[in-house]
């Protein structure tokens, strides 16, 4: 593998963002990753490339994508933490312009409503749930799709739902109008995530993925 092409990836210790590097190293990619402490990373991979700070500060952002070709975001909400996503996210477009990056996936809730949806009543009744148990977050995750939506780079904003610890099976529904399945296994996602490198079909659009 030549490891031409390199992903720099944040939320890189989540739920998801652990699966990345490997798979991302099987294809032959190098990876730079965000870890909010150094502590926390134990591989000697000479393809992956540490890096540790906050998200929320623009100049370690700048400093982790110097260099990628693309950028994944899988970053979770600190607990009792105040929602970052839209922040986070104005930080790292900032960054690609600055840097001339051009391909950024990133994954928000299935429960993020966009325009041309045609949700079931169930996921639209899960969706109305989220806005009256988390409006602050889902206020923010709005504000990110709204941030991307403006943007000139080439994004995809993935909706996910519920993630299960599981075994990458390949078995990936995707529809870009409703939820196609209540959960998918995080192995999976990042399956798909990295698919999304070299695929264009969902470049500028919020498709939802499951099982």
């Amino acid at each position: 593998m030549n490891y031409t092409l390199k992903i720099a990836v944040i939320g890189g210790r989540g739920k998801v963002g652990r699966f990345i590097a490997d798979y991302a190293l099987k294809r032959g990619y190098q990876v730079r990753m965000l870890v909010r402490s150094i502590n926390l990373q134990t591989t000697s991979n000479e393809h992956i490339e540490v890096v540790e700070g906050d998200a929320r500060d623009k100049d370690v952002i700048a400093n982790l994508i110097q260099g990628c070709n693309v950028v994944i975001n899988t970053l979770g909400q600190p607990a009792k933490d105040s929602p970052i996503y839209s922040a986070v996210t104005s930080n790292i477009l900032t960054a690609m312009n600055d840097l001339g990056i051009r391909r950024y996936i990133a994954v928000t809730g299935g429960s993020l409503n966009v325009d041309g949806d045609h949700k079931s009543l169930l996921n639209k009744l899960g969706a109305r749930l989220f806005l009256i148990l988390y409006p602050a977050m889902m206020a923010d995750k709005k504000k990110e799709h709204e941030i991307l939506a403006s943007s000139n780079i080439d994004w995809t904003l993935v909706r996910l739902p519920v993630v299960v610890e599981g075994p990458q099976t390949g078995r990936i529904k995707v529809n870009l109008t409703d939820m196609p399945g209540m959960k998918m296994t995080n192995q999976d996602i990042a399956d798909f995530l990295l698919q999304q490198i070299d695929d264009t079909k969902y470049i500028g659009k919020t498709p939802f993925i499951a099982n």
